[in-house]
This record gives structure tokens, sequence and C-alpha cells, in this order.
């Protein structure tokens, strides 16, 4: 693992409810209730999406290391705020814009969380953003609104989480080297739902609000992160250039689903299973559009799609025993009696000529020994919005760099 020393501004990334996890949940979601969570997550996606069925309404570099978890992002990591510093555990999403955090006194309420509830009173560096501020302003994407003269926020997320409090400028330190003076975040004064004991969020969107746009000066709108294979493992999640590995990043247009969407967009032009493209119309993505998202657990493809993969899949798992279907996942097999497994492979094809051949961890997900399940699922609709999700971002270094409109990916990039 590269350690923070010599990239200053990364963080190590750990699934929520690994052992490497400091907010591990005793007791975590299971594999239904992941899905479940991640169908209302996909639904509130699209809603926000024009042309899908489930209308709701209309450089330097600084990196942190990655730890692994399934919720409205399903991994965290560790930065510092306030003077003095103090560490909090946050969920990252680059489908989300604001950065907040559980702030005392919880005048409404706080769900419970490992890490001390963050405390504006003993901090130096804390202040309310004032009504007149840029940061109210900006905060329009995020519900804010005025409580005298101070700039408040109210956010809800796909799985009905949310959390409320007021707009607040901070002291955020990602390294000792690596300080972020003034910057905006929510400070939730009440909060509930599922973040997985985590203190809060980081939000990664295409948005005003978005650590992203509040770093631009000091690292250019380009961060990369990259998700581990297991929750046993740790990965990185990294703000500004990182110059010794771009040589080896493979880009692809990054685009807009609709002019004010803050999701990042990117074209899927086919797949392959074992090197064979699928023959599926190749209208097919390009009417539905498609996102890439870290708080989307298992990539959604549009049903047309899906059939051709799965069809294909099954076709080279003819020798495996097949296990009953669990939730949403239809093609599974027993392994438990198998010393050896040989998988299909399964390559996704971006516009630009770049093809990613997926970790096994993207292709596969075990719910048991004797049931180990393809991880994609179905679309209602070949017209809903196809969202890339983050078991098949895993292992690769996944590159958005924004303001050049790119989005690159990188093989072991955890390492």
């Amino acid at each position: 693992m590269l350690l923070a020393s010599n990239r200053k501004s990364t963080l190590e990334v750990v699934h929520k409810n690994g052992p490497c996890s400091p907010v591990q949940d005793q007791n975590p979601l299971n594999l239904t209730e992941i899905l479940l969570r991640d169908e209302s997550r996909v639904k509130w996606i699209q809603s926000q999406s024009s042309n899908s069925s489930n209308h709701l309404k209309t450089s330097k570099a600084a990196s942190l290391p990655a730890k692994s978890d399934i919720i409205a992002g399903d991994y965290v990591v560790t930065i510092g705020l306030g003077t003095p510093k103090k560490d909090l555990t946050l969920l990252f999403d680059t489908g989300s814009a604001l950065t907040w955090t559980q702030c005392k006194p919880c005048v409404g309420s706080c769900y419970t969380q490992p890490d001390p509830i963050f405390n504006p009173s003993e901090s130096s560096s804390y202040a309310n953003a004032s009504c007149a501020s840029t940061l109210c302003s900006l905060g329009s994407s995020v519900g804010s609104g005025c409580s005298g003269s101070t700039c408040l926020y109210s956010i809800t997320y796909g799985d009905n989480s949310s959390s409320d409090g007021f707009l607040a400028t901070e002291k955020l330190t990602i390294s000792p080297t690596e300080v972020i003076d003034n910057f905006g975040f929510g400070c939730g004064e009440n909060n509930s739902g599922i973040f997985g004991r985590a203190a809060g969020l980081i939000g990664l969107s295409d948005n005003n609000i978005s650590i992203v746009e509040q770093t631009a000066a000091k690292y250019g709108k380009y961060f990369s992160y990259c998700l581990p294979s297991s929750a046993s493992s740790t990965g990185h999640l990294t703000f500004g250039k990182d110059g010794g590995v771009l040589s080896s990043v493979r880009f692809t247009p990054l685009s807009k689903v609709q002019q004010d969407s803050e999701f990042y967009g990117i074209s899927i032009v086919g797949i392959s299973v074992e090197g064979i493209p699928l023959s599926i119309p190749s209208t097919v993505f390009l009417s539905a559009g498609a996102i890439i998202d870290s708080g989307t657990t298992i990539t959604q493809l549009p049903p047309t799609v899906y059939s051709a993969l799965r069809t294909a899949f099954r076709k080279g798992m003819t020798n495996y025993t097949t296990a009953p279907a669990v939730s949403t996942f239809d093609t599974c097999y027993d392994f438990s009696k198998e010393r050896t497994i040989a998988v299909p492979s399964i390559t996704f094809s971006f516009a630009g000529g770049v093809d990613i051949d997926l970790d096994l961890s993207g292709i596969l997900v075990m719910v048991t020994a004797s049931q180990v399940c393809l991880a994609f699922a179905a679309n209602g609709a070949d017209s809903d919005l196809v969202i890339y999700g983050n078991v098949q971002q895993k292992t690769f270094e996944v590159v958005f760099d924004v303001a050049g409109r790119k989005l690159g990916f990188r093989p072991n990039g955890c390492s």
C-alpha cells in the first residue's frame, strides 16, 4: 500500500464493516437489506434523471486510505476537523454534494457513532455561515434556508436517511501537511438513517458545494479512489494528480446526464463475455444514459443487456452446480465442493476505446460458499438510467478529472 507520506493528500479507504473499519457495525445489513437499500438509492437517482420510469420529481496530490461498508456509500475514510483537530470517519459518495458530520448538542437527534460527536464549541476555527455568505447561496442544492442570520441545510438521501443542521466553515485536515481552511460543511443537529455508524459523509459530486469544487484551487478538481476487493483490505481516496500512475490510466469522456445533474455521466458502448461482444442493439446504452456512482452497490443494466449478459455467463458456467436465487440475484452457483473455479471474463467497453476487464470481485458476489451469484441487476425498463456501481469498480483506481471532463481506470489500483 502506498503510504500517506508519498501521497500526502491520500486517505486510507476501508469497507465500513470490515475488520479495518473504525466504525464496524456489530449488526451489519444482510445481503437482502443491502439490495433493498441499493434499490431505493437507484430509484432516487433515476428519479433525478429525465428519461427514467422512476419519476419521483423531475495540482497537488492529497490522499486518504479507503475502507468498505454497504450504505449511502459503502466505503469510509478518516479526516480531521476543527482546531484542535478531531478525527472523524465519514462515508464518501460521488452522488452527494454536501460534506457533513453529526454535531453537538444534537438539538434534534443523533444516531450512534463510535467517534465522539463533533462539538463546534470546542473548536477555535469553527464559524456558522451567515445568510449573506457565498456558502449559503451555494447551499440551495442542499435545501439551505435561514434562521435569523444563520444558514441552515436539510438533506434527504435516496434511502430516506437525512441530515439537518447549520452550514458552517471549519479547518479540514486530510494529512498533517494538507489542511483546507474555511471548508464549508454541514454541522448536523438532526440526523437519522443508515449511515453505518460513520460520523457523516464526504460529498464528491459535480456540484459547487462539494469538496471537489471547494478545493479546486488546491487540487484542480481532480480526485481518484480505489475500492478494496474485500472488506479486510484497504484502498485509498486521493485528491490532486499523482503523476506516477497517470501513464497507465485509460481515460473515457465524462458527460452530464442533464445540464444541472451533479452525477458523473459516462458512455458505456458494449459488454463482452470471454472476449465475445454481447449481441445487443448499439442504441440501448445510448438511449438510457449512464453514470458512475460510488454509493450504488450493484451495477444496474438495461433489462435487454442484463438478459444477454446472464445468458452468455451461464453458458460459460455449465460445469458448475447451480444454487437458488437470492433477492435480485438470479444466477447463482454452489462452489462449496470445488477446489478451483474458472469464471468467464467480463469486459466493459467505454467511449474512447477504453476496455475494462472486471476483477473477479466485480463479477461474483459471495452470499455463502454454497451461494455465489452474478453481481449485476436489471433496471425496470431499457430507458432507465444505467448506474455503474461500486462492486464493478473494485480494485481499479478510478480517476475523476472533473476539470478535464474525463474519467480514468487503472487496473490493480489499490496496490
